[in-house]
C-alpha cells in the first residue's frame, strides 16, 4: 500500500488526490507554506491525513526558525501555526494537530531550541496516524 503522506529525503511528499485514480503523482513540500498550499488546493483530502500534513508542516516550519532562544522561536512558531490553521480554519483535525504541536513546543520550554526543532520532528515522524483515542470529535 502507497502511504498518502510521509517524509522523503527531508521533504514531505503527499499523492497529490486531485490526479488518482487516473495517476499517482507526488507533490513535494520543501517547506509548511508548500503544506499549507497542499491543503488549499485539496492535495490532500481526508480530515486524518489533514491533521498528520498539519503536524508535518509544523515540523517543516519548526526546523526553519533560526532562533537559539525559545521566546523568539515561540513566536515564530506560533506565527507558522497560524498559518496552518488558515488553511482551513473549519478542518478539526488540522486544529488539533496545531494544537497537539503547539503544546509540545510549550512544554519543551526548558530545553535548547535545537532539541525542541527535534522533538518536534519526532512526534510526526513516529505518530503519523491519528489514534482513535486522540482524534477529535
Amino acid at each position: 500500500m502507497i502511504p498518502t503522506i510521509e517524509w522523503h529525503n527531508n521533504h514531505v511528499r503527499m499523492i497529490d488526490q486531485r490526479k488518482i485514480p487516473g495517476r499517482i503523482e507526488w507533490f513535494t513540500c520543501r517547506g509548511y507554506r508548500d503544506v499549507i498550499r497542499g491543503i488549499q488546493v485539496m492535495v490532500i483530502r481526508g480530515a486524518p491525513a489533514i491533521g498528520v500534513a498539519a503536524a508535518m508542516g509544523l515540523a517543516l516550519g519548526a526546523r526553519s526558525i533560526r532562533s537559539k532562544s525559545y521566546t523568539p522561536f515561540m513566536k515564530k512558531f506560533e506565527k507558522i501555526a497560524h498559518e496552518m490553521l488558515l488553511a482551513r480554519p473549519t478542518a478539526v483535525n488540522l486544529r488539533w494537530a496545531v494544537e497537539r504541536m503547539t503544546r509540545l513546543a510549550e512544554k519543551l520550554a526548558e530545553l535548547p531550541v535545537m532539541k525542541i526543532q527535534s522533538a518536534l520532528g519526532a512526534w510526526e515522524s513516529t505518530d503519523r496516524t491519528l489514534s482513535r483515542k486522540d482524534q477529535p470529535s
